[in-house]
């Protein structure tokens, strides 16, 4: 068996938050890599939670099992605290710092409720972007450039997420234009 660190490992996620004109909206590519091999182009990373009736929309990056589990600690934690997107984040963060089977896991969400537009990773950081834009994964830095040179254009929050993700397809190899994209608010 190969060492971790000797593993090609998985590649090819792109999620971009963007809160513009009271509402957010966040996109992500469907492109799944294993070393320079594409496995899957269409996996959709964008999920809408609705725990208690609230309306949550979240992406993911890294390992999609491990995403899906934090997904449904967060959804447990946004029944325990309802309308409060934050204290939820907060409380799953702990969470994950602390606990040791959680610590294990490698993926980063953003997560919003319409109102709040948060990171969440492994290190315990519950992040809100300063410039309403936030982007996560291989192709992330290059979305969230884009978006941000964007968000003082007339374009919908929509619009500014599309057109980045489609900049960061043209630039990151692990990107691709298959987009999944959720609104709320």
């Amino acid at each position: 068996m190969a060492k971790k660190d000797e593993f090609p490992g998985w590649h090819g996620t792109t999620i971009i938050g963007v809160r513009k004109g009271g509402s957010v909206v966040i996109a992500g590519d469907g492109q799944v890599s294993l070393g320079q091999t594409v496995i899957k182009g269409t996996a959709r990373k964008v999920r809408r939670l609705s725990p208690g009736g609230s309306d949550v929309i979240c992406g993911f990056a890294g390992s999609t099992a491990d995403a899906f589990t934090l997904l449904e600690r967060l959804e447990k934690k946004l029944e325990a605290t309802p309308g409060q997107l934050a204290r939820a984040s907060v409380e799953l963060a702990k969470d994950w710092r602390t606990d040791k089977y959680l610590q294990k896991l490698e993926a980063m969400l953003i997560v919003s409720d319409g109102k709040e537009l948060l990171v969440i990773t492994g290190a315990g950081d519950v992040l809100e972007p300063e410039h309403d834009v936030t982007a996560i994964g291989s192709g992330g830095n290059y979305a969230l450039a884009a978006g941000r040179a964007m968000m003082d254009t007339d374009k919908t929050a929509e619009e500014v997420a599309r057109a980045a993700m489609a900049i960061a397809a043209d630039i990151c190899v692990y990107t691709n234009g298959n987009l999944t994209v959720e609104t709320v608010g």
